[in-house]
């Protein structure tokens, strides 16, 4: 603000210009002082980031499944199948375990 305005115009533009920083001002102080808001600004990029990282971890594991699967087609047949019947043996263990536990 140089001089002070002299038409009643001029004043007029200078106060509702004014008015206008004020109410910014006072919206930006708002949004300062609202800490619900910002707590849950900060949660919600909590929960983007968390959402992010599952995502890639997802894309990982099913890239190094993917792998695995290639590996496990070039083994022989007779490998294949006693590598299957094993883990149809842990499975069983872990079913019979649970049940025993059940039980109890």
């Amino acid at each position: 603000m140089g001089k002070t305005p002299t038409e009643p115009e001029e004043l007029r533009r200078e106060i509702e210009q004014t008015r206008s920083e004020l109410g910014e001002t006072v919206e930006a102080l708002a949004a300062r002082a609202d800490v619900k808001a910002r707590a849950q600004e900060a949660v919600e990029e909590a929960r983007a980031e968390v959402r992010e990282r599952v995502h890639s971890a997802v894309d990982t594991v099913a890239y190094q499944m993917g792998k695995q699967r290639a590996r496990f087609a070039k083994l022989d047949p007779r490998v294949r199948v006693g590598i299957v019947a094993a883990l149809a043996g842990v499975l069983t263990l872990l079913m019979v375990r649970q049940a025993r536990r059940r039980r109890s």
